[in-house]
């Protein structure tokens, strides 16, 4: 196929399409219908249902006019089960409110008991709202509807999300609630309405005539199986106009099944994201006719222009007219395939004719897939000012291909159709990882990477191969216990004098020190020089065996020598090194108040628990809050991993309040790796903190609540390492009380004396780049240590509690308006642009040579619940 002008053939053939293939109404924004009620959001709790009330107001509406939900504060939803649209009755969800499906699956169940489970039927539920035999009714307004599915569902152990991850596991079908169903309907409008986290598909139409959605914003992870956009079928006259969609499958599938054709679809004006693209398909069998895409900007979606079908659902799909499309990093820009299922089985042979390209372009290589059905049964389609950049893989088969030819280079105005999609305020502070993103924090990547930032070296980990994680029996070299006479050879009363014996010993194979049950209340310090220890207790549970002091960062070195003195007096050189390091401060700090301290590579700790036992008598609770449990709070460590490589704890305990645990790297640049696995850490603010690499794996990471603001981690990572923290398969749990605010992060601003990225209200004031961190009001420099400390977490399939702020997990360092305020930095385009906005020339200034693309995660989360 050569490329040459235009023919006239071709040009009659595009005008044609034009003039045809689009819905036949005279279509124009709609304008909400006036309310006959208005209903206010209340403070959501376990026990809010808002279905009776809402739906009884629906009930009670005259034809032509909307219920009206209004709610203006994040904490105020309205929660309700399945809901019913009348005909010629809307709904009306005003800007600040939030319209929230149940998570309780009986309220969905059409009768079996299947609702929520995994079966081979599916089906089981109802959708959230039904519109159903209407004409006339619709969904408006600038708020949002969510379906919640990736929250735990009541009395359940998994999302609606997790539900159909699962039944593609096991070859099944999961029974979860559609978002929003239309059926035997005709003249529905959605208009500027949110919806997002939707259990199953968003928005489906059947047996339709005459449905328009109009400025929606669809916003749903990539990852989320099953949650089609909208998807028109067996439908006629529709048009989806000015919309933004994003989601975990088809953008856009127009289908048409045993229920008759889709024909008159106008798709005009719209900007997708994530998702499968837009898609004619997979049922064609009742026929797809005069379809116009016009004005589409796809951006990341993994097909483009698809059209798929197989002989067990194939039909006639004609009259399809593409026009004035961009696409950028989409893997396969033009997809059509008459074999979408290799093993389907059939004689409804899909026939694709009359499909027209015109001013098609994508910015980006990708594939292009045209496969009919056979020499009998082409794909016939014309193409006019069509590219690909670069080469094109190309699969074309069984295709009568006219016009011109695909270009390589890209003559349009594409580049600049590429806009962001519109965030709300709540979208925007959770960012969702691909599933691309997420392979690249699986446990096996994270943990093979150690050393100098940007050059690490690969050096693959398996911990859970290791005998410690298995549960393997040890032959202990050392046994700690407290009622057995100690002989300073291999029994001892004191687990540090058993690790001193250790040192001492100068062992080169693994030593193994086993800890009877008991309480230890005593320092235990590890130093780098000693062969790997091994620590494990025997006792029923980790809470058996228990090392604690009452060390916190107020605490003069005179007062921790007078304590601790005696403990050290005889250790072994290695050891007292250490404890040097603190005993002549004026007071200790942060970093002088860890129970257990271990500088030791391939140290490993199994079934214990390590205690910092800090205001663990009396709470911890903020000085200004009322009653005051206790006027004073500081820093107090449980476990400091300070410069370990491959550090591996199996089923410990870390108890503590504020830093509970410190995960230290050698020196800024250079990172190591720790390992936790069905373990458990508590604490209030900042409880897991730190710049090395650490994988925290099957565990709880418990809140404490007598805060009034908690967060949970506060990673310092630097700006080239590759990873910080990530959390798979982990519960954020709360121990009840939850009057405060509850954040799983705030990225470390470390050793920061003034911010440059907020204003303070004084006079003079500046912060600006300097050579170190310094603050003499109302001028300041911050230093290049503070500003590529960036703090990096992803948590992967995790369920988060309830305490966490659902909106805004990722919280800022400290507040606007305070000297050491940072906003978040979710990947390095934040940070690249806080920079310069701060008035700090990356290049310049830090002498970067170009911003990263695509850019670095910093803050991710991938299929994770909520509770």
């Amino acid at each position: 196929m050569t490329k040459h002008r235009l023919s006239a053939a071709l040009a009659v053939l595009l005008a044609a399409g034009t003039a045809h293939a689009q819905d036949t109404r005279k279509v124009t924004e709609p304008a909400p219908p006036p309310s006959c009620t208005v209903l206010t959001a209340a403070l959501v709790d376990a026990t809010t249902n808002d279905t009776a009330r809402i739906q009884a107001a629906i009930d009670h509406c005259p034809a032509g006019r909307a219920v009206r939900l209004s709610g203006n504060n994040e904490k105020q939803r309205f929660v309700s089960g399945p809901l019913n649209l009348r005909s010629g009755v809307s709904l009306l969800v005003d800007a600040g409110a939030t319209l929230q499906a149940s998570g309780n699956p009986k309220l969905y169940d059409r009768g079996a008991g299947t609702c929520g489970t995994v079966d081979k039927l599916g089906r089981g539920c109802k959708p959230f709202i039904t519109i159903d035999g209407a004409k006339g009714s619709g969904i408006y307004g600038e708020g949002a509807i969510d379906g919640q599915g990736g929250r735990v569902v009541d009395g359940g152990a998994e999302s609606w999300w997790q539900l159909a991850r699962r039944a593609q596991k096991e070859d099944a079908r999961q029974n979860v609630p559609r978002l929003i169903e239309i059926t035997n309907a005709s003249d529905i409008t959605l208009h500027k309405i949110t919806l997002r986290n939707s259990p199953n598909f968003h928005v489906t139409l059947n047996r339709v005539d005459g449905f328009t959605a109009w400025g929606v914003r669809i916003d749903t992870p990539a990852t989320a199986r099953n949650t089609d956009g909208i998807d028109p079928i067996s439908s006629r006259n529709i048009t989806i106009a000015y919309s933004h969609i994003r989601t975990g499958d088809d953008n856009v599938a127009v289908k048409a099944g045993n229920n008759g054709p889709t024909e008159n679809v106008s798709i005009v004006h719209n900007r997708f994201y994530s998702g499968h693209g837009m898609s004619i398909g997979s049922e064609t069998n009742g026929g797809v006719r005069r379809v116009l895409v016009d004005d589409l900007s796809m951006d990341g979606t993994t097909s483009g222009l698809r059209i798929k079908s197989d002989v067990s659902r194939g039909g006639v799909v004609d009259q399809v007219s593409y026009r004035n499309v961009c696409l950028r990093d989409v893997k396969t820009p033009i997809d059509i395939s008459t074999r979408y299922t290799k093993d389907a089985e059939g004689t409804q042979v899909p026939v694709f004719t009359n499909i027209a390209f015109d001013d098609v372009h994508s910015v980006s290589p990708g594939r292009v897939v045209v496969q009919g059905y056979d020499e009998q049964r082409p794909v016939q389609a014309t193409l006019h000012d069509v590219s690909i950049s670069g080469k094109a893989e190309r699969k074309i088969e069984f295709a009568r291909l006219s016009g011109e030819a695909i270009g390589a280079s890209d003559s349009s105005n594409c580049a600049t159709r590429f806009a962001p999609f519109p965030e709300s305020a709540a979208a925007s502070t959770r960012p969702q990882l691909t599933l691309d993103q997420a392979r690249q924090f699986s446990y096996g990547e994270v943990l093979k990477y150690v050393g100098v930032a940007g050059k690490e070296t690969i050096d693959p980990w398996d911990p859970l191969n290791d005998p410690l994680a298995k549960g393997a029996a040890f032959t202990p070299d050392y046994i700690v216990d407290k009622a057995a006479k100690a002989d300073g050879a291999r029994t001892f009363n004191t687990v540090q004098e058993a690790v001193s014996r250790a040192v001492a010993d100068s062992k080169t194979r693994r030593v193994y020190i086993l800890l009877k049950p008991g309480v230890y209340p005593e320092l235990v310090y590890i130093p780098a020089s000693a062969a790997p220890i091994t620590m494990y207790g025997e006792g029923k549970d980790a809470a058996a065996t228990r090392i604690t002091a009452k060390l916190e960062a107020s605490m003069t070195g005179a007062a921790y020598d007078a304590l601790y003195g005696p403990q050290f007096a005889k250790a072994a050189p290695a050891v007292q090194a250490m404890y040097a390091t603190i005993k002549d401060r004026a007071q200790i700090g942060t970093f002088g108040t860890q129970t257990v301290w271990t500088q030791n590579n391939g140290f490993q700790a199994r079934n214990l628990t390590f205690e910092n036992g800090y205001n663990k008598d009396t709470g911890n609770a903020r000085a200004e809050e009322l009653p005051n449990i206790n006027n004073v709070h500081h820093q107090a460590l449980a476990l400091s991993v300070d410069s370990a490589d491959k550090a591996q704890f199996e089923n410990i305990r870390l108890i503590g309040f504020q830093d509970t645990l410190y995960l230290k790297s050698p020196q800024i640049g250079s990172t190591v790796r720790s390992f936790f696995n069905k373990s458990y850490i508590e604490g209030d603010v900042d409880f897991i903190f730190g710049d090395s690499t650490a994988y925290f794996y099957q565990s709880e990471i418990r809140t404490l609540g007598d805060r009034g603001v908690s967060y949970t981690a506060a990673p310092n990572t630097y700006l080239k390492t590759k990873y910080g923290f990530v959390f798979d398969n982990c519960r954020f749990t709360h121990e009840g009380k939850k009057n405060g605010d509850f954040y799983l992060l705030r990225q470390w601003f470390a050793s920061s004396r003034c911010t440059p990225y907020a204003p303070l209200a004084l006079d003079g004031y500046s912060c600006t780049y300097g050579p170190t961190n310094g603050y003499k009001a109302p001028t300041g420099t911050v230093a290049r240590v503070s500003l590529e400390a960036v703090g990096k977490m992803v948590v992967l399939n995790s369920r988060i509690g309830a305490h966490i702020n659902r909106q805004h997990p990722w919280a800022d360092w400290n507040k606007p308006g305070a000297i050491s305020f940072r906003p978040a930095q979710y990947n390095s385009d934040d940070h690249w642009n806080n920079l310069i906005k701060a008035g700090i020339d990356p290049v310049k200034d830090l002498g970067y040579t170009k911003q990263p693309s695509p850019a670095d995660v910093f803050l991710g989360e991938f299929n994770n619940s909520d509770e």
